[in-house]
């Protein structure tokens, strides 16, 4: 018996509404459905293939700012991707933590209106040691950020090398 991946997770909210607009019109994930009288909505990537990977349900007990989850970290296909999070980010004035290379993924990590962290990530087809983190300018092109990427992996020292 072996666990074969996370099914889905969710965050119990304060205002439904506005964090549904959020995660479907910022994020731009697909509602799938939802039961407005019992306050629960269910989101997925990849609705063709999988009904929800994300739930709110209103009812949240704990006192803003209390840390409940570490994060949720959605992968996405390209750096473009990446970068368009990073200028959508930017207009809609959402909280940015800190944009980051890991040496094996490129991220955004920031937080929906409520405070919950989360993270946009492009995984790079690389095994680099963790915790590997540093600010990354994704007011690059693409090249330039990937190219930065790998200027920052090498001052990381030798620990921080890929695998070969």
């Amino acid at each position: 018996m072996a666990i074969t991946g996370l099914g889905h997770t969710g965050f119990w909210v304060d205002d439904l509404v506005k964090m549904r607009d959020f995660y479907s019109r910022v994020l731009g994930l697909t509602v799938t459905d939802e039961d407005e009288e019992r306050g629960i909505v269910f989101f997925s990537s990849r609705p063709d293939e999988e009904h929800h990977e994300f739930v709110l349900q209103r009812g949240r007990t704990a006192p803003p700012g209390a840390k409940l989850t570490h994060q949720v970290s959605w992968r996405v296909d390209t750096l473009e991707s990446i970068i368009g999070f990073h200028h959508r980010f930017r207009a809609e004035g959402i909280d940015v933590q800190q944009e980051v290379t890991h040496g094996n993924a490129i991220g955004i990590y920031f937080f929906d209106p409520e405070g919950n962290r989360n993270e946009v990530y492009l995984r790079l087809e690389r095994d680099v040691r963790q915790p590997f983190r540093k600010t990354i300018d994704l007011d690059q092109d693409p090249a330039d950020v990937l190219a930065e990427a790998e200027r920052l992996l090498t001052e990381g020292g030798p620990a921080y090398q890929p695998v070969q």
